[in-house]
Parts: C-alpha cells; sequence; structure tokens
C-alpha cells in the first residue's frame, strides 16, 4: 500500500475512534464516517465490506496490539502473584480509562460475536497476544499458588472485575463523588488476589 493510502486508512480509522467516543458505537455507520473524512461512502467501502469489517481492523489494529503494550508496562512473568497482578491491573485501568473509544470497542466484541470473528478473519492463535500473562499464569498453577484452572477461566477471574470497576468509573465521571478512586481499585485488587489463590490447610 502507497504511503498516501495508508494515510488516508489510518485518518479514517481514527475518525471512527473519535466518533466512537464522541457520539457512541452504536452512531458510527459508514455514511456518517465518510461525511466526517470529506470522502464518498464508496471510498471506504473499498477497503472495508461493513462496519464490521472496520471494527474488526480498529479492534486488532488500533486497539488489540496497543492494550497488550500499555498492560505488560513494568510486568514480568517471574513476579510473584499479588506484584504481576498488580501491575496488570494498574495498568489495564489507566490505559481504559485513558482510551474511552478503546474501550467501548472492547466492551462491543465481548458482547457480540465480534472477537471471535475476528479472531479467525485474522487467525489470531490463544497466545498471540498476552502470552507473557499466560505464562505468568501457568507458572502460579505449577507453583501451587492459584488453582488449576483453564486460561479462560482464570482471566473471568482476574479481568472481568476490572472492566466492571472501569464502567462504574464513566459512569461515575458524571455524578458529584467519584468512588473509583485508587484505593478502592487497589483493595479490589487484593480481594481477588485472595480469591483465586489455593486454599492453604
Amino acid at each position: 500500500m502507497r504511503p498516501k493510502n495508508l494515510e488516508k486508512e489510518e485518518a479514517i480509522r481514527r475518525l471512527a475512534l473519535h466518533i466512537i467516543a464522541t457520539e457512541g458505537l452504536e452512531n458510527l455507520s459508514m455514511q456518517k464516517l465518510a461525511k466526517a473524512a470529506g470522502i464518498s461512502p464508496r471510498t471506504i467501502y473499498i477497503k472495508y465490506k461493513d462496519k464490521d469489517d472496520l471494527l474488526i481492523t480498529l479492534y486488532v489494529k488500533d486497539v488489540l496490539a496497543a492494550y497488550e503494550k500499555a498492560v505488560l508496562v513494568d510486568f514480568d512473568e517471574t513476579m510473584e502473584l499479588a506484584t504481576g497482578i498488580k501491575t496488570l491491573w494498574r495498568n489495564g485501568f489507566h490505559y481504559m480509562i485513558n482510551n474511552r473509544p478503546a474501550f467501548a470497542l472492547m466492551q462491543y466484541g465481548k458482547s457480540s460475536p465480534l472477537l471471535n470473528k475476528a479472531y479467525q478473519q485474522e487467525n489470531i492463535q490463544q497466545g498471540q497476544f498476552f502470552a507473557p500473562i499466560i505464562r505468568f499464569l501457568q507458572n502460579q498453577v505449577k507453583a501451587g499458588i492459584i488453582r488449576d484452572l483453564p486460561h479462560d477461566v482464570h482471566r473471568a477471574l482476574l479481568f472481568s472485575p476490572l472492566i466492571d470497576l472501569v464502567n462504574e468509573y464513566f459512569d461515575h465521571l458524571e455524578r458529584p463523588q467519584q468512588i473509583i478512586t485508587d484505593i478502592v481499585l487497589a483493595e479490589a485488587c487484593e480481594a481477588v488476589i485472595q480469591g483465586i489463590q489455593t486454599t492453604k490447610t
């Protein structure tokens, strides 16, 4: 792809994320995106066959890779359990609250077939993203520190609460008081860490 065309494609994706941030994902349409970009809808349809195709590209190229990079800052798979989980939570929380359009797209993918469709279309295998986290959890299982459960179950137990807390954070932006503080986040993370550990006898 020529540099000029690549720049145009990246600009279209940035505009799409901007519309998601300001108007909501449900209000993103190819026609609205084309108008914002000052081009005809036909130009967008040359690259993307429909809205889902655009969202898949956004998710894989502009969200998933950036989220992985942000989450893994200062993280090491050899960390002890509490330090590792706290690092992942802190990084994940700050990425999501500072990248609301990306978070909206992540939420959309979670509640629709989009995520599975994206993985199939891009031939993404489990472990291709977030491999250090997978190995970190495997190390914890081998050491007998956390329960031996499928990876997807570990992910749900450890990180679904974080997603819910981010939703609460955004819900409280328009309210008089923000309840999701750094202290609350740390206490919630501690509770999750305690809950996943094996029972000591």
